[in-house]
């Protein structure tokens, strides 16, 4: 063997895994739309937890906070509707000065690169590096959808005249191993989705 191809490897494996990642790369585009979003969410580091009805969110968001030790402690959440599983635990969401966690849904879950889609409704103007490292969203299986183009046309339409504003996605949620242009001032959260079945 030449001191070349000691040192720099062979030119077919090389190729050998190029081709490898674009079969895997066509083989996960040939996935239904929700196991895509599934497969990418899981490899960006999100935790996933499928729920079939609202009995099933509610164990496994108590699951969460003993998982975590966060019973009784202050949570981040600015909307009505998730109120309720917050009082059930003992929640303080009332202003708090050092949130363990965020709760929030989302506007739309984006399958081809396996991010959450926000925008002010769900955390007013905050941006990804100025909300808590803990995030927990409750989704459903109908916000799943292909690309960020199809979430912000969705946004475009839910909302007729008055389009929210901090239109944002969050994408990574452990701490990238190798940095590189594409992760560059991206900020890691421990997301956790529960996600519930509606279609």
């Amino acid at each position: 063997m030449s001191l070349f191809k000691k040192i720099f490897g062979s030119g077919n494996d090389a190729s050998n895994e190029g081709n490898q990642s674009e079969y895997n790369a066509h083989k996960n585009a040939s996935l239904p739309v929700d196991e895509r979003f599934t497969f990418n969410f899981k490899k960006n580091g999100g935790k996933f937890i499928y729920c079939e009805n609202l009995v099933e969110v509610k164990e496994q968001f108590e699951n969460i906070l003993e998982e975590n030790d966060w019973f009784e402690s202050e949570v981040l959440c600015y909307q009505p509707k998730l109120y309720n599983l917050l009082d059930e635990n003992k929640l303080n969401y009332n202003q708090p000065a050092k949130p363990k966690f965020i709760f929030a849904s989302c506007e739309n879950l984006i399958a081809d690169e396996g991010s959450v889609l926000f925008s002010s409704n769900q955390i007013k103007q905050l941006k990804p590096n100025e909300l808590p490292d803990n995030i927990v969203i409750l989704a459903t299986t109908s916000q799943i959808l292909e690309s960020k183009s199809d979430g912000l046309r969705m946004i475009k339409k839910k909302y007729d005249k008055d389009y929210p504003s901090n239109i944002t996605t969050i994408k990574y949620f452990e701490k990238v191993q190798e940095e590189d242009f594409l992760t560059y001032g991206s900020c890691p959260k421990n997301l956790y989705l529960l996600l519930l079945e509606d279609l």
